[in-house]
């Protein structure tokens, strides 16, 4: 256990290191970029005398006259006629952009293996501030909705594999079918809709975490306060979110039921109960527990983004979001390296969880 635990840490180092790279070099070749982002607001603030343009930091920056296009460096940008290319070179620094890429990507990760990740480009904020301050919301829609999906799903794929072919089968595998065809994000639309104020009832809150009145609460309030607000979206996220592991559930138990040792486990006396979770479970249980990880960090990192933005939660989905958009480069590679990293390593908790369902698995004699 021990040597393959070291192993897969060894392994989880390259392949860090290369999904890095691969989107590093993905960016240098994508149109656009932070200097052409305050181009272009240079260009709208032409036109509108009172706009702001916005620098590294949140900073104000301007530029003075002149014919060229191009800065020092040699990149020309879209959108810099009658700029000095000094204030285009002095861009290019102050974001970083003056050195090669292969120095910036160096520098990049020589600072992420000290968990130094940085300050944004048009936030006057540190990236690790960022990610605290959005944190709560993206645990809150990711950790409940796991856990719902899975309480729910696994009871029920069960329950339908024990039944399959009878009316309870067939009615819930509509409700199934339902779910796996309605994304969660038209799905919280029509909840707002319903019990959010839109039409009919006004039951919940339609945005925000909490109540603005949060802190001025009792902590049983705060609670109950916090509960009212994730009904919604978090029924929104589960209904998308069951219906595969239920299918999933149910396809691996049929698959067990029907093998020679249940036959013969059934032939000795042995009650249904025992058969069913004695021997079944572990055995089908494998295929769903190897997909936790992977379904928790799409679930916490970008299931989550339409919902936040319906309702009004500033999670990190939103926040990974708007960083690609607005080209902030510290924000989208420092949130990559940590869901990335935090990945690989659930991904290393799944496979040794598999021992716990089924412990002759042998990591030990497996080949990474």
């Amino acid at each position: 256990m021990g040597a393959y635990v070291v192993r897969r840490l060894l392994l989880l180092v390259p392949t860090l290191l290369a999904i890095m790279l691969v989107n590093f070099a993905v960016v240098q070749v994508v149109p656009g970029g932070p200097v052409e982002r305050v181009l272009a607001q240079l260009d709208r603030s032409a036109v509108d005398p009172t706009a702001r343009v916005a620098g590294g930091g949140g900073e104000t920056v301007g530029g003075g006259g002149g014919p060229g296009s191009a800065s020092p460096s040699g990149k020309t940008y879209r959108g810099a006629q009658g700029l000095d290319p000094a204030f285009i070179a002095q861009l290019e620094k102050q974001f970083g952009l003056d050195q090669p890429a292969w120095k910036r990507f160096l520098l990049m990760m020589g600072n992420y293996l000290q968990f130094d990740f940085g300050k944004s480009f048009f936030r006057d904020q540190t990236v690790v501030s960022l990610v605290i301050e959005k944190l709560p919301v993206s645990i809150s829609l990711g950790v409940w909705t796991t856990l719902l999906v899975y309480l729910i799903s696994i009871p029920l794929g069960i329950a339908k594999a024990v039944r399959d072919g009878s009316r309870f089968d067939v009615w819930t595998s509509g409700v199934v079918i339902a779910g796996n065809a309605i994304p969660s994000f038209l799905f919280a639309i029509l909840l707002i809709v319903l019990f959010a104020g839109g039409r009919y009832l006004d039951w919940f809150p339609l945005r925000g975490l909490v109540s603005e009145n949060w802190s001025d609460l009792s902590w049983p309030a705060r609670i109950a306060d916090y509960l009212w607000h994730m009904v919604l979206p978090i029924t929104s996220m589960v209904i998308g979110g069951f219906a595969s592991l239920t299918i999933l559930t149910k396809n691996s138990f049929l698959e067990e039921i029907h093998k020679q040792y249940v036959v013969t486990a059934r032939a000795k006396g042995l009650s249904e109960q025992r058969v069913l979770y004695g021997h079944v479970f572990r055995n089908a249980m494998l295929i769903v527990i190897a997909g936790f990880p992977a379904a928790f960090i799409g679930v916490l990192f970008t299931g989550a983004l339409l919902i936040e933005v319906i309702f009004s939660l500033d999670g990190l989905g939103l926040l990974g979001f708007e960083a690609a958009l607005n080209r902030d480069y510290p924000v989208m590679f420092a949130t990559l390296y940590v869901f990335t990293l935090l990945g690989l390593l659930l991904g290393l908790v799944g496979d040794l969880t598999y021992m716990l369902v089924d412990p002759r698995i042998d990591f030990e004699s497996r080949e990474v």
